[in-house]
């Protein structure tokens, strides 16, 4: 098995942490399920690092299917590090607003940049798309969790062989 880079800080968003619930007939749900699930891995055997916010916590807090939220908060209970939103998180974020972004995905990425996370992973291609469309004015690097974790196999191998 291939080791991958260790402290590398992670920000999942809420996406992320509901794909396991979605229908998993689909192949690209399953994989990205697959993807979240190693990199949660990842994170919880502590070769990198989870960063949360308390943006996460407020959605995950209000998340209406009972056994969903039970199961975000549980693996919330084990991320790394907590990012509060402060004013300056709130300024960045009405910032990032204006480039398009809705609220709560602006804030999830003013709390990434905050903690200079490796890498901000989210299932939500509209996201995806924009934080391209603007990647050279983010402080943080925003892609799909299937794709980086192919990207950091691929790396691995390359390194490695």
């Amino acid at each position: 098995m291939k080791t991958f880079p260790s402290n590398l800080k992670i920000y999942f968003d809420t996406c992320c942490l509901n794909r396991s619930f979605n229908d998993q007939t689909q192949t690209w749900i399953r994989q990205e399920t697959e993807a979240i699930q190693i990199l949660l891995k990842s994170c919880f055997t502590e070769q990198w690092l989870w960063i949360t916010s308390d943006v996460l916590i407020f959605e995950v807090n209000n998340t209406p299917n009972q056994i969903q939220r039970d199961y975000m908060k549980a693996q919330l209970d084990r991320a790394d590090q907590n990012v509060s939103v402060g004013a300056i998180e709130n300024t960045r974020g009405q910032e990032l607003e204006a480039f398009g972004f809705k609220w709560f995905d602006a804030l999830h990425l003013a709390c990434a940049e905050r903690s200079k996370v490796d890498v901000f992973l989210t299932t939500d291609d509209r996201l995806i798309r924009r934080a391209n469309r603007i990647r050279a004015l983010l402080q943080v690097r925003v892609e799909n969790p299937y794709i980086w974790l192919q990207e950091k196999i691929r790396d691995g191998r390359t390194r490695n062989d």
